[in-house]
């Protein structure tokens, strides 16, 4: 017969909780161990990153800045005058001499000026000849009187010689030799007023004609001038070179355009004689000085090159940099260097005799500290570092510590492994 254990429910309670707290326990040390291992390193293909090896030696700092060719001398072509566009004889990119007209203009107001200017100075012309003549006329009028006058005292004079003489003797009355002695000294006032007249006169006459000689001048001018416009109407380019096109804002003209004076209708630029225009950035302009060495790509060859101009000015984060090319005996063939070549340009900016340096990571700025992944001496895995970055360069940066000479380090974008500490290369 089975006997009842009064003790063996309570017996089994105890045994529950004893297990239930020892699974209870076991549960959570496994928890904190497991929050405590490390995230296992993940797996990076060798192949898509981009290794380099930290050396020490000379290191050359460098900018570079893309840019393009542009004339170092250009000439504008405006619209002297107002007109309308009939023809257009020469597009951009054609070669032009001083002389050559590249498109005709007409205008009617100017061409009617143009006659009213020329009758106006022809009828000052003829004024001025007809002025001429009277005044000739009248001075011979005046010469001939003189000449008249003249003959009369001569007369005078010997007949009251003559009577006087006779007076003398008792041949002739006195009266009358006082008569004529009197009338003698009268022509002789008469002649003098006469020539002082003719002397008057001539000054008076070169008055006039100077008068009417400006008021001929000034209308020929005002000829000379619309005749000018009218001539230039056909719009010559002013300058050996090869015409381009206008540069934005500005908008090339067409057939049939009414156009202002001064309006820009072209550019004539020197292909022969060039200069790169650099675009480097804000933050690596600094160190960049006139007269530094650069090298200019134009993707045919190179070309060397020297700064000669920094412009004071920021635009969208660049600042524009001139290099004066050197055309020496080796340069590049023609037909290489043209206007608005688009090239890139780098400039030498220092060179440092002994410094470690390695190339430049993707996110490295110089006078910076950045973490990046070292890898190990077996080359399976690799470890992130702090390092300090000193002076930079277009490929290469300068280390200040962090690493040494031979470590191999990853110089390309590992953002997305930021949240680990080490990785495995594949």
């Amino acid at each position: 017969m089975d006997i009842q254990r009064k003790d063996a429910g309570k017996k089994r309670l105890i045994r529950r909780i004893v297990i239930g707290v020892v699974l209870v326990a076991a549960v959570g040390g496994i928890s904190v161990v497991v929050s405590r291992l490390k995230p296992a390193a993940p797996s990076v293909d060798l192949s898509v990153v981009w290794p380099d090896t930290v050396r020490r030696g000379p290191m050359t700092r460098e900018v570079r800045g893309l840019g393009t060719l542009v004339p170092i001398d250009t000439m504008l072509i405006p619209a002297t005058t107002e007109g309308r566009v009939q023809r257009i004889l020469i597009y951009p990119g054609t070669p032009v001499k001083a002389d050559s007209v590249i498109m005709i203009l007409t205008s009617q107001e100017l061409e009617t000026d143009l006659l009213n200017a020329e009758y106006a100075m022809k009828a000052a012309e003829a004024d001025y000849a007809n002025l001429k003549v009277t005044l000739e006329k009248a001075n011979l009028d005046m010469q001939s009187t003189v000449a008249q006058v003249d003959a009369d005292f001569n007369t005078a004079k010997l007949q009251g010689d003559r009577d006087a003489a006779l007076a003398k003797e008792g041949l002739f009355s006195e009266v009358d030799a006082k008569i004529s002695a009197v009338k003698a000294v009268q022509l002789g006032s008469r002649l003098q007023l006469e020539q002082k007249r003719i002397s008057i006169n001539s000054s008076a006459e070169e008055a006039q004609l100077a008068a009417a000689k400006v008021r001929v001048d000034q209308l020929r001018g005002q000829f000379n001038l619309k005749k000018s416009q009218v001539d230039q109407l056909n719009v010559r380019a002013g300058f050996d070179g090869m015409l381009q096109q206008l540069p934005t804002p500005l908008s090339p003209v067409e057939v049939g355009q009414k156009v202002a004076a001064g309006t820009p209708l072209g550019k004539v630029a020197q292909a022969s004689k060039l200069k790169a225009e650099l675009k480097i950035a804000e933050t690596q302009v600094k160190d960049v000085v006139i007269g530094q060495h650069a090298m200019i790509d134009t993707r045919n060859g190179q070309i060397e090159g020297r700064v000669s101009r920094i412009d004071p000015s920021i635009l969208n984060g660049t600042v524009t940099v001139d290099v004066a090319l050197i055309m020496g005996k080796d340069a590049l063939p023609p037909g290489v260097l043209r206007p608005d070549l688009s090239v890139d340009g780098t400039i030498e900016l220092e060179r440092l005799n002994d410094v470690v340096f390695m190339g430049r990571p993707v996110f490295g700025q110089q006078e910076s500290t950045v973490q990046i992944f070292k890898l190990e001496p077996d080359g399976k895995y690799a470890n992130k570092v702090k390092v300090v970055l000193g002076r930079s360069s277009v490929s290469t940066i300068e280390i200040k510590d962090g690493l040494k000479v031979g470590d191999r380090v990853i110089l390309s974008d590992m953002s997305a492994y930021d949240s680990y500490e080490r990785i495995k290369l594949n």
